[in-house]
């Protein structure tokens, strides 16, 4: 009967070792990748990537400035030789007043307060003109056209020359209805001698406090386009007339600025 041979354990122990330690390799191997994923993920959460939400971002609220947003921006509106009324103006609601006069309702009550005040100094103001229409405003114009074809005027020349006095039809303020020709009771002409009358002077001082202007200076005709008119008042509202009476400048600078 033959013996079974005895195998060496030493083998069998370089096998186990080996087996134990490259286990322990792919251990490490995984936890490192592991590792490596969770602070990938922590620098993810740190700086996330923007989000593509599809929104537009939120625009700064601009601050307001007087030329863009002024307070009574229906009162501003520049009406002349070079801005005519726009094909979508509409007459205003209107306020009747004596002698069959009206102006823009919004206006009115600044109008009564500035003529009832100059009453009270002991002033006679009257108003001589305000709203036209666009026929009156032609009539207007064409006569002015033929008082300086008569003076020997031809042509062109005759309706620029009138045109300095009386604004062509659908450049005038009085079509907007917020203009009023104011003269002294004592002195119902239409020229230069008007601006020495108690009430141009009461008027020229005092007519800012009310909203309105003297709309055509005498030193400023290159910029308005009108001649002189010591008597044409135009409201602007309370802001804006009392900046410009500030500062010394007609409607054209004051927006232009």
């Amino acid at each position: 009967m033959k013996t079974a041979r005895r195998l060496s354990p030493l083998p069998l122990l370089l096998i186990l070792a080996l087996l134990i330690f490259t286990a322990g390799l792919i251990t490490g191997w995984t936890g490192a990748s592991a590792q490596e994923q969770f602070a990938q993920k922590t620098l993810n959460v740190q700086n996330p990537a923007p989000e593509e939400t599809g929104l537009p971002l939120p625009t700064p609220t601009p601050i307001p400035s007087r030329s863009a947003a002024p307070q009574d921006s229906w009162a501003l509106a520049l009406v002349n030789f070079d801005h005519p009324l726009p094909d979508s103006f509409a007459v205003p609601e209107l306020t009747r007043l004596r002698n069959g006069q009206a102006i823009d309702s919004r206006a009115y009550p600044a109008l009564q307060a500035m003529m009832d005040d100059a009453r009270a100094a002991g002033l006679q103001p009257l108003i001589c003109s305000s709203y036209r229409t666009w026929d009156t405003q032609e009539r207007l114009f064409e006569a002015e056209v033929r008082r300086w074809l008569a003076r020997g005027y031809i042509g062109e020349d005759a309706e620029a020359q009138a045109a300095m006095w009386v604004a062509r039809p659908g450049t005038s303020e009085h079509q907007l209805g917020l203009a009023v020709d104011i003269v002294d009771l004592s002195y119902q002409v239409l020229d230069e001698g008007q601006e020495n009358t108690p009430v141009q002077q009461w008027l020229m001082a005092h007519c800012w406090e009310y909203g309105f202007i003297l709309r055509y200076p005498t030193d400023q005709s290159g910029l308005t386009g009108i001649g002189y008119e010591p008597w044409h008042y135009r409201y602007v509202g309370a802001e804006a007339a009392r900046e410009m009476a500030e500062r010394g400048v007609c409607l054209e600078e004051y927006l232009s600025q």
